[in-house]
């Protein structure tokens, strides 16, 4: 027991004194001796047009359900009345049974006639009233004198001749709603009759939409409307640019112009709504893609312009709004204040003077006051030193330390004259039954000189031979005393 707790102690205390001589780490001061080589740009002030980038729907600007306006079963319809179909204002989309339209006309008509007959034979019997009212004089009072002239005979007559009048031209109506036409240049979006349908007023015949402009609605952030110019009878609103790069590829784009703001936040999203109005939608007078309806474009609209501003990538502004200018061959850390910021670029409003030099390489030490020097700028001699010399600077060639020359050291053993026979094996024996080889003299250095690994090789010291003699790590292995002699 006594010996177990005494190995236990030794162990302890040996991990103990190997913690407490285990070597330190000295940190070496020293500064950089070149400046690093950085790219600059040179800034000035301006005045900018930022760009605002949010995304779009594409809506119709006219966007109509077909319904018909009477009873009836359809007997035709156009070939353009089809999904996907181009249709002109006028143009005939479906016809439905007429015949029953035009009796009803001829009934009318008919009904017209008798009544204007009847009203013929009353003016001609008003007539001969007014000649008898003339020969009876003024014998007869004023109410009595209009009963004698048929006047209530012929004013109901005359209600109804306008009725039958009325009767005619619904009917007419009626028959010419048999046809359907296009109210506009459009494009079928739907239809949902065929011939044969029986169809009534309120049924859906179709889909329509207006192909002479598309809105596209996009979602702007509240704090970027104050950048947007809407439409107003003294100018126009600010450019848009639509992309749709799944569709059209990233080089092509389709312009429109910002008309007006819609007064109603999204309820999802809680963005203001702006809506842009594109002409000519589907490329039908030039040659450009076609808008699709309810794709998601990005657009891209052109704010308001920026006055005394600098213009900078935003890559190149750092954390904090900081900026790295390069002043006198320094890094100085500029703090600045930003207007607005785009997708591109920041428009920085103070910190940045026209003429300052911002770098944009990335640096591994930021700090105000490190040297910087242009990737085209000669170089420049530098006056700083190191704190202690580098192994790089140091010459283990020309060093000299007291112990590492064999030539200096006179070891009285190892003189030929003193050798002696007897004690000496000349058969591959060793002196003194010592290796040397293994024998390290601990890394000699010059103040922080190193001399590691320096060859002394092939030294002899009369027939002995030292061959590969090192200093730190220095070996003089198998040294051979086989041609020593008195």
């Amino acid at each position: 027991m006594i010996l177990c707790l005494a190995i236990l102690a030794g162990s302890a205390a040996g991990v103990w004194w190997i913690y407490q001589t285990e070597p330190e780490a000295q940190q070496i001061n020293a500064k950089r001796k070149s400046a690093a080589l950085v790219e600059t740009i040179v800034v000035k002030r301006d005045t900018y047009s930022p760009n605002l980038v949010v995304l779009g729907t594409v809506r119709p600007a006219q966007d109509i359900v077909l319904s018909p306006r009477i009873r009836g079963q359809v007997l035709e319809l156009s070939p353009s009345f089809a999904p996907g179909g181009m249709v002109r204002e006028g143009e005939l989309l479906m016809q439905i049974d007429p015949a029953d339209f035009e009796n009803t006309v001829s009934i009318r008509k008919s009904e017209l006639e008798q009544v204007e007959a009847d009203w013929e034979i009353e003016s001609g019997r008003k007539k001969l009233a007014k000649q008898e009212l003339d020969l009876l004089g003024d014998s007869i009072g004023k109410v009595n004198a209009a009963l004698v002239l048929r006047e209530p005979q012929s004013a109901s007559l005359l209600s109804r001749l306008n009725a039958a009048k009325a009767a005619v031209e619904r009917a007419i109506l009626d028959l010419d709603r048999t046809e359907i036409l296009a109210p506009f240049d459009a494009q079928i979006l739907d239809r949902s009759v065929n011939v044969g349908s029986q169809v009534e007023p309120g049924d859906e015949l179709g889909q329509l939409v207006g192909i002479d402009q598309y809105w596209v609605m996009a979602a702007v952030p509240i704090r970027n409307l104050r950048w947007v110019r809407f439409s107003s009878d003294k100018q126009h609103g600010s450019e848009a640019i639509l992309h749709n790069p799944d569709a059209w590829g990233h080089e092509v784009h389709r312009v429109g112009r910002v008309e007006r703001m819609i007064g109603s936040l999204d309820e999802q999203t809680r963005l203001a709504r702006v809506l842009v109005v594109v002409e000519d939608p589907l490329g039908l007078e030039s040659d450009v893609p076609p808008l699709i309806l309810d794709s998601l474009l990005k657009v891209e609209i052109a704010g308001k312009e920026i006055d005394d501003v600098v213009r900078l990538h935003r890559e190149y502004v750092h954390d904090g709004d900081t900026v790295w200018v390069m002043k006198d061959g320094e890094l100085e850390i500029r703090d600045t204040e930003i207007e607005f910021r785009d997708p591109e670029f920041a428009y920085i409003s103070s910190g940045l003077e026209t003429g300052d030099e911002v770098v944009t390489t990335t640096l591994a030490t930021v700090a105000n006051g490190v040297k910087l020097r242009k990737v085209d700028a000669p170089a420049e001699a530098e006056d700083a030193e190191t704190g202690d010399s580098k192994p790089d600077d140091s010459k283990p060639d020309d060093s000299k330390t007291d112990d590492s020359k064999p030539d200096d050291s006179k070891p009285d053993d190892s003189k030929p004259d003193d050798s002696k026979p007897d004690d000496s094996k000349t058969d591959d024996s060793k002196t003194d039954d010592t290796k040397t080889g293994d024998t390290k003299t601990g890394d000699t250095k010059t103040g922080d000189t190193k001399t590691g690994d320096t060859k002394t090789g092939d030294t002899k010291t009369g027939d002995t031979k030292t061959g590969d003699t090192k200093t730190g790590d220095t070996k003089t292995g198998d040294t051979k005393t086989a041609e020593a002699s008195e």
